[in-house]
């Protein structure tokens, strides 16, 4: 029988480059989407699919994350003293969230270097891979539906998406072959950002992984690919070409809402798309959302004119 698995690993050693000067200081995982920072949507993710042991693959200047998930004595002490319990209980909830593990990168190498920094907590164990770029909709249930493909059949599970073929130079793309199942396909190969109309599908992966712990052996002999870092694709790679007994790779082809936060412009649609759909933003936030296009609608009309 496959191994319950009840660890959830995020990599987030990134340096956020592409959003400096705000991440010169503060990681980019904190970048607030509305009111929570994105590291929190994914903490939560895992949490709702029955992960509470996380472990953070942290670099420099990260210790703004240990703070968020740690608790604030005087910030606590000062909204009970107010008697602002509901932002007390917001304050809380990502203290309480799960049991945060902590562990550093060092050089940073790569996201399967990152990858294998936590074979010390997870052993031998299957484990999920969630990074901190990617939001799922709460209203989806990705990681659940991977984490039951991987119980089934005992094999490693990606997150695909069909993007443009336009797109898949982006990419890790892997090449697939059909089940019994509509969302789910056996992985034959993966190719990290292949160049413009060499792609062999437009099956991207996403941010989602759920990992056999054969991959930590794997990528002990990786050696670096794609820009010089060790990739997580090229070990998937070898699993889906390996012999039987590492269990191959499957893909979990996502139709649901994900939420790109590490691109600039995907960042600000992220933050537009969540906000529209809370309850206690969106009566107030879509009609004004609204009246604004419709105003750069009749701007772009009148410069036309």
């Amino acid at each position: 029988m496959p191994t319950p698995i009840t660890k959830a690993v995020i990599p987030v050693a990134g340096l956020g480059t592409r959003f400096l000067p705000a991440t010169k200081a503060m990681p980019k995982e904190m970048l607030p989407v509305v009111d929570k920072p994105a590291i929190q949507y994914v903490v939560e993710e895992a949490v709702r699919a029955g992960l509470a042991d996380v472990l953070m693959i942290t670099g420099r200047n990260k210790a703004a994350l240990e703070n968020h998930f740690d608790h604030v004595a005087e910030l606590e002490s000062v909204l009970r003293e107010k008697g602002d319990l509901e932002r007390l209980s917001k304050v809380n909830a990502s203290t309480d969230l799960a049991d945060v593990h902590y562990v550093r990168q060092g050089d940073p190498r790569g996201l399967g270097h990152a990858v294998l920094r936590a074979r010390s907590h997870v052993q031998h164990e299957p484990f999920a891979v969630l990074l901190g770029d990617d939001i799922i909709d709460e209203r989806d249930t990705l990681l659940s539906r991977m984490l039951e493909v991987q119980q089934r059949k005992n094999t490693t599970v990606v997150a695909l998406l069909e993007v443009d073929p336009s797109q898949t130079h982006l990419y890790g793309i892997a090449t697939v072959e059909d089940s019994d199942q509509d969302d789910v396909v056996k992985v034959t190969g993966l190719v990290e950002k292949p160049p413009p109309g060499e792609s062999p599908s437009n099956y991207a992966i996403i941010g989602r992984y759920v990992l056999r712990p054969e991959i930590f052996d794997i990528l002990e002999t990786t050696q670096p690919g794609k820009g010089g870092e060790i990739q997580l694709t090229d070990a998937l790679q070898e699993m889906a070409a390996g012999p039987a007994w590492v269990g191959g790779v499957h893909g979990v082809v996502f139709r649901g809402r994900r939420y790109d936060t590490g691109d600039r412009l995907d960042y600000l649609k992220a933050i537009v798309r969540l906000a529209s759909d809370r309850e206690d933003l969106g009566a107030e936030f879509v009609p004004w959302l609204r009246g604004f296009v419709s105003e750069l609608s009749a701007d772009g009309a009148s410069d036309a004119d």
